[in-house]
C-alpha cells in the first residue's frame, strides 16, 4: 500500500448532521445516527457535528442550502443521506459503500 494511501486512510473522518431545532425527524436522525455509531469499531468512527441550520454563525446560507431537507447527513464532504437516515446507511459510507 502507497505511504499517500495509508495516510488518507488514517486521517479522521468527519460527520457532519445538519438539523434543525424543534425537528423530530431531526432528532430520531441523530438517535439513531449515534446508536449505529455504537456498532463501528472505536478507531474508524468520525468525528460527529451536529450543526442547526438556522443558528448559522458564519453567514455561510445553510438554511438556504438545506432547506426543508434537513437532517442531512455528510461524510468528509460527501452527503450520503437527507431527510430520513434509513438504518446501516453510515456503516455503509464508512466502508466506502455509500
Amino acid at each position: 500500500m502507497a505511504a499517500g494511501t495509508r495516510r488518507a486512510r488514517l486521517r479522521p473522518r468527519e460527520l457532519v448532521v445538519y438539523t434543525r431545532a424543534r425537528c423530530g425527524v431531526c432528532r430520531t436522525a441523530e438517535q439513531r445516527l449515534r446508536r449505529e455509531l455504537r456498532t463501528v469499531v472505536p478507531w474508524r468512527r468520525p468525528r460527529v457535528r451536529v450543526v442547526d441550520v438556522d443558528a448559522d454563525p458564519d453567514g455561510k446560507g445553510l438554511a438556504d442550502r438545506y432547506g426543508v431537507r434537513v437532517p442531512v447527513v455528510v461524510l468528509d464532504g460527501v452527503e450520503v443521506s437527507e431527510l430520513e437516515l434509513a438504518p446501516g446507511v453510515v456503516r455503509r459510507a464508512l466502508r466506502g459503500g455509500a
